[in-house]
């Protein structure tokens, strides 16, 4: 019941006491005792504490058995390896990888290649061997003269020992803060952490994609990078030194124009730092534009209402809609948030497919035979309004059909989720999926 106090006198004399103080006025509603509005106060109160007592009971529940039937699966992966692919876009040359150790070998060969220039940036780096002979690498390029610069995320790399970060005095390195001062004064941008994983070496060879820096990478995550040799290597260069300069790395990259305008490759960026985000504007154009099938591969799925709407629109007009998802991540939370999408979806006619016997991390989209997507941003919030991110945007048929080939041989590694089978799994998952619901903006 509201509350109104009033100072407009009611009658002759009065004083300019609050009305309430000498009986009701017109239009004035009773008071509500304070004890009945603390009372009232403490109970919404332990109703928000329970609920979120319950979602952190949920939550480390599910860290715990997520981490006993880790125990139990832990034998080598068995996954398909899709292989690599090359062929021209426009001017430059792109090869697609699709499994870690063949990629490795690549950018390895061009750092030990380099003759004058390295720009790296990754968000994991593994101080195993693996990550070893990438910091060897880049500290012997700096010996021989190359000019190097790196860029890595300090919080996915809490876990690494600082001393392994420790490179050759003339490599320029630049570690994102775990904590940031500017977190008070400009959370916004503040926020993003370095997701993206980027190599570039003399300006002429270009890699972008998820593969982070390690053994369990390369051999037991299944993933999608791009290696660019030609003019569009320029946009990955820019790419590194926006972000570089914006970020206040030392010395200042040069900013230079392209010797060549090439639309057909396109690195598309989100840069906290500069409070822009256009990955996710990116998504919603092209498949609002989807006339005959959209494909995408993703760690985690976990979409705003907008992306979600778009896909389930899609699919009511005929397109063919088609999502890959691991079946069981490296992020259980992730798993059961994308999970409370699952009925909306079969409902809607899209394809649920479950990537079984390994952790996928692509992030991958190819649409109608004519446009492709390869780069580091997930379909979640983190990506798409939080982190740093890069996407390479590919109008070529070509590389298409290479992107729906890859598709088809992780679908024939993917259980086909029927809605007849979701709609039958334990009550307490589904209560479990809607009690996490209010956590899907936070990640």
């Amino acid at each position: 019941m509201a509350v109104v106090r009033c100072l407009v006198p009611d009658g002759p004399g009065a004083t300019g006491e609050p009305a309430l103080s000498r009986g009701y006025a017109w239009g004035m509603l009773p008071q509500i005792p304070d004890s009945m509005a603390t009372t009232a106060k403490k109970w919404a109160m332990r109703v928000v504490l329970a609920f979120l007592a319950v979602q952190t009971a949920v939550v480390g529940f599910l860290v715990i058995f997520d981490a006993i039937k880790h125990r139990q699966r832990k034998t080598r992966p068995n996954f398909p390896h899709p292989g690599v692919f090359q062929g021209p876009v426009a001017d430059s040359e792109v090869t697609i990888y699709t499994y870690g150790e063949d990629l490795y070998a690549a950018m390895l060969d061009a750092i030990r290649g380099a003759k004058t220039r390295i720009f790296m940036e990754t968000y994991i780096w593994k101080s195993d061997d693996t990550g070893l002979q990438f910091k060897n690498a880049l500290n012997d390029a700096a010996a021989r003269g190359v000019e190097v610069f790196v860029v890595y995320d300090g919080f996915a790399n809490l876990v690494v020992s600082p001393s392994f970060f420790k490179f050759h005095p003339k490599i320029h390195v630049h570690r994102f803060p775990v904590m940031r001062p500017s977190r008070v004064f400009s959370p916004l941008r503040s926020t993003g952490l370095d997701h993206r994983k980027l190599l570039i070496v003399d300006d002429e060879t270009g890699f972008v994609g998820g593969y982070n820096i390690g053994e369990l990478y390369a051999t037991e995550w299944r993933d999608t990078h791009v290696r660019i040799t030609g003019p569009s290597v320029w946009d990955l260069r820019q790419t590194f030194a926006i972000v570089w300069n914006a970020v206040g790395g030392a010395p200042e990259i040069p900013h230079h124009s392209p010797h060549t305008w090439d639309l057909h490759i396109r690195t598309v960026n989100n840069i906290p730092a500069l409070l822009v985000y256009p990955i996710r504007g990116l998504y919603l154009d092209v498949i609002n534009r989807a006339s005959s099938h959209i494909y995408i591969t993703t760690a985690y799925f976990i979409p705003d209402q907008q992306i979600l709407q778009a896909l389930l629109a899609a699919s009511k007009r005929g397109v063919d809609v088609r999502l890959i998802m691991p079946e069981n991540s490296n992020h259980v939370l992730a798993d059961w948030l994308s999970r409370g999408f699952y009925t909306t979806l079969l409902r809607e006619g899209v394809t649920v497919l479950r990537y079984r016997n390994a952790m996928i991390h692509a992030k991958t989209a190819t649409i109608d035979g004519r446009w492709s997507t390869v780069g580091t941003a997930n379909i979640d919030r983190l990506s798409l309004t939080g982190n740093y991110e890069t996407n390479l945007e590919i109008h070529d048929r070509t590389f298409a059909e290479n992107m729906e080939n890859i598709f088809d041989i992780d679908s024939g590694n993917c259980t086909e989720l029927t809605l007849a089978d979701w709609q039958k799994r334990y009550v307490a998952a589904r209560i479990s999926e809607t009690l996490l619901r209010p956590l899907r903006p936070l990640l």
